[in-house]
């Protein structure tokens, strides 16, 4: 998961990609990250959404920027399920700052017993 992560996450700020493909690179970063943090924990889920809104526990993080994950799963799930995607650059900069977030502090949580 932190190895799909940090390859996403780098290939998100190549110079010269589009928005859509900066903000898909990073919103699967995101999920990566947050999903590893869950697993860390022993959980595991099927949802996106719930991956994003368990990090308030997983990782202690406000539920401002979770809500901000949620507002890029919607754009997501457009662009997967209905061919729309209209990124948004204020979201697309906050999504990339909370994916660096993340990826911080899931690499600070101690090894797994």
């Amino acid at each position: 998961m932190l190895r799909a992560g940090d390859a996403k996450l780098k290939d998100s700020l190549i110079s010269g990609l589009s928005e859509d493909s900066q903000f898909s690179l990073a919103y699967a970063a995101a999920h990566a990250f947050s999903l590893a943090a869950l697993r860390w924990y022993g959980y595991r889920s099927e949802s996106r959404y719930l991956v994003f809104q368990c990090l308030q526990h997983t990782l202690d993080m406000d539920k401002a920027k979770w809500r901000v994950l949620d507002k890029c799963h919607q754009a997501r799930n457009l662009a997967e399920y209905e061919g729309h995607l209209d990124v948004n650059p204020q979201l697309l900069k906050e999504l990339m700052s909370i994916t660096k977030e993340i990826q911080m502090l899931v690499k600070a949580l101690p090894p797994v017993k």
